[in-house]
């Protein structure tokens, strides 16, 4: 579950809830924060993981050791992918996600078939418009899923009813349909 602590986000968690969810792994999402924050943050809420998304340096990273880091590397074409390379061994995953004038969240997808460039060693999640039709094209003849070092994606304001608010029906049925796909 995903908390975003970039305050330009409508997603923006701008207060602790009284209530923080046990039984999955909290990402705490920031954007070129500084470090004590990070820390601070990471602490009050428990987060199992720090999602980079910004400018952060390898240097940067290596600052946060003993956080488990995601570092978001923006991919508008197979160039782009090669940007991981400064950041391996730094972060324990990648997440490849649509390059926009934003810092993510456009709803569009980049070209998968880029991520065949891809010949690191660090696992990655895939993000960057995924929606609730897109199952079938996650399990298609190039599959980012199929790809031993994709472990994961990431799901978010399509399957939204507002900033924030699951839809909890469209996320059922995507991963229903997702498991089918792959049977």
């Amino acid at each position: 579950m995903g908390f975003i602590f970039w305050p330009k986000s409508s997603r923006y968690v701008s207060e602790r809830p009284a209530y923080l969810p046990t039984k999955c792994k909290r990402v705490g999402v920031f954007v070129d924060e500084d470090l004590e924050t990070v820390r601070r943050i990471a602490d009050d809420y428990a987060l199992d993981f720090i999602q980079l998304h910004g400018h952060e340096s390898a240097d940067y990273c290596a600052q946060l050791k003993g956080l488990k880091l995601i570092k978001a590397i923006s991919v508008s074409g197979q160039d782009d992918i090669a940007t991981y390379k400064t950041y391996e061994g730094h972060v324990d995953y990648f997440l490849f996600d649509t390059k926009c004038p934003s810092v993510g969240g456009s709803g569009q997808q980049f070209d998968w078939s880029v991520l065949s460039a891809y010949d690191g060693n660090t696992p990655f999640l895939l993000s960057g418009g995924i929606g609730p039709d897109d199952a079938e094209v996650l399990t298609s003849h190039f599959s980012p899923l199929t790809s031993k070092k994709c472990v994961g994606i990431d799901l978010n304001s399509r399957f939204e009813q507002a900033p924030g608010l699951k839809d909890i029906n469209k996320l059922k049925d995507f991963l229903n349909a997702l498991n089918n796909e792959q049977d």
